[in-house]
């Protein structure tokens, strides 16, 4: 990532009374700001929101790559004792911080070492000012306040004080020190009496520290502390996702797959029925103004470095027009996601090209889009999306074989690192021969994540991967021969007609942590 892409939305001055957020890339918070925060307007109404669509560097490829999310909110909880002298008995804890004047210095490293990993983060951090405790009072009157997170910074106390540190319902992360500097008591003191185990099914144990998972718990790495905070963040930002889904909704061999998406992570599944737009597709393709404007973005779009052509122009400029249209129906719902049913039927007559451009280009500037409107995949997409920051891609796969897997499909994004355009060649969609469909050639050598969940079952297949090929086989035009990291075989008893995610990088532990605060359960081949 360039350094311009590198930037803070808020100044990163603080005093010790304030919290602070940090961030690395361009960020808006989304929710019912979300139309103005896109658009760069107040809240005019739909007709005022429509127009401001149609306007020349509506869309920019040269502009910052956008996540559109609610900073973490995080209470750092320092908990301690102080230690008083007893005549020939035992009366100190293990631990340095044992005292008033050790505590304030303690806390004083906790601030700076967050206010240091908000700086590095690529997402935004609020942290809130280090809360000392040494009652379960103070402990209580600190939970109180607005945050997402707890991290429980146990120096020295009771574990009646770490209880009531802890909330119960599993938002927590505990950071013990050994050699970061104090040393705590409780870096010895943890054990699976307090906390609950990979061998645990969930409500089958209770623990003095109820949902909190050996997994919460970090010593001395602040790194490990980094990657929880990311995966959290995405959790937050997932939950409750407003969703517009032109043509309904489904879920590939699983009819409950939205019903479960609304009811376990609270998704605003928004349904249009092609009904309600047909008259503005058609009226669009009539509007000289917008066509005008669609024409001048397909110019643009050509002009990046490293795009071929080889389908008739004209329906990129109808898959820019559809551009508009779909960032107007998202604008109008306050939503920051988009999928489309029927894509490959129903649209096509609408709006002479298909959707599979469209949809590369929403999730190149930073919001998320998908074909086919498959509720047994894109959930697991929202989140990936939010974990990582950049887009995502949601394709078919085929039967592994030697360690390779075939992944494809024609609605790829091409700014999957959220800054560099790969080489595209745009053609046609591959099974009507008909559009415009890029075809994405990834960096050979490319690590990936995969996420691939078994229906709707409430359980998700991750691995790894690394390109090896960019072919060009008779089958949906982005296509990546990718060589799988692990134990491939496994793959052969999960192999489903389905759709997976693919994302840039190694994200396995933060979508594994993050899947089992979603109550889903986790399964990673490539680390086993």
């Amino acid at each position: 990532m360039t350094e311009q892409h590198k930037q803070s939305i808020l100044p990163s001055s603080k005093t010790n009374d304030q919290s602070h957020t940090l961030s690395r890339r361009s960020f808006v918070q989304s929710g019912a700001g979300f139309s103005a925060a896109l658009y760069g307007i107040s809240a005019l109404g739909a007709e005022a929101e429509r127009k401001t669509v149609w306007e020349e560097d509506s869309w920019n490829p040269n502009a910052q790559f956008v996540n559109y999310g609610k900073p973490l909110r995080v209470q750092p909880i320092l908990m301690y004792t102080v230690a008083t002298p007893r005549k020939e008995r035992s009366w100190r804890s293990w631990g340095d911080v044992l005292s008033d004047e050790s505590a304030a210095k303690e806390a004083d490293r906790i601030d700076k070492e967050l206010y240091s990993l908000s700086e590095k983060a690529e997402f935004p951090l609020e942290i809130l000012p280090v809360q000392k405790v040494k009652t379960t009072e103070d402990a209580e009157r600190a939970r109180q306040s607005d945050h997402d997170i707890v991290i429980v910074y146990p120096a020295s106390g009771s574990g009646q004080l770490l209880q009531a540190c802890t909330p119960p319902d599993g938002n927590a992360i505990i950071f013990a020190r050994h050699r970061s500097g104090a040393t705590y008591y409780w870096y010895e003191g943890l054990s699976t009496v307090y906390l609950q185990t990979e061998k645990d099914t969930p409500g089958a144990r209770t623990t003095r520290l109820g949902k909190t998972h050996v997994d919460d718990i970090v010593v001395d790495d602040c790194d490990e502390l980094l990657w929880r905070l990311r995966a959290l963040y995405g959790v937050k930002n997932f939950r409750g996702t407003k969703i517009v889904a032109l043509g309904g909704v489904w879920g590939k061999y699983a009819s409950e797959a939205p019903q479960l998406a609304r009811e376990k992570f609270g998704m605003d599944l928004i349904e249009i029925g092609y009904g309600q737009v047909e008259d503005r597709i058609r009226g669009a393709l009539k509007d000289s103004r917008k066509m005008a404007l669609a024409k001048q973005w397909t110019e643009t779009y050509l002009s990046i470095p490293k795009t071929t052509i080889k389908t008739d122009q004209q329906f990129i400029v109808n898959a820019f027009l559809l551009y508009g249209l779909f960032k107007e129906l998202m604008a109008e719902n306050g939503a920051t996601a988009f999928t489309i049913k029927d894509c490959m039927s129903v649209v096509i007559p609408i709006s002479k090209t298909t959707a599979c451009l469209t949809l590369g280009l929403l999730n190149d500037e930073g919001l998320l889009a998908f074909c086919e409107s498959d509720f047994v995949i894109i959930p697991a997409g929202i989140l990936l999306r939010h974990i990582t920051g950049t887009p995502v891609f949601l394709h078919n796969s085929t039967f592994p074989h030697n360690g390779i897997v075939t992944c494809a499909h024609c609605s790829a994004p091409r700014r999957m690192n959220a800054d560099r355009y790969e080489p595209t060649t745009i053609y046609t969609h591959e099974e009507s021969d008909y559009g415009a469909a890029p075809k994405v050639d990834i960096p050979i050598g490319q690590e990936v994540t995969f996420i691939d969940p078994e229906y709707a079952t409430g359980r998700w297949i991750g691995f790894r991967g690394n390109v090896e090929d960019n072919p060009f086989l008779p089958i949906c035009r982005s296509q990546q021969d990718v060589r799988i990291q692990g134990q491939w075989k496994k793959l052969l008893s999960e192999v489903r007609d389905s759709h997976w995610m693919m994302v840039y990088g190694d994200y396995l532990k933060e979508v594994g942590y993050a899947a089992r605060k979603l109550g889903m359960r986790w399964e990673n081949i490539s680390d086993v």
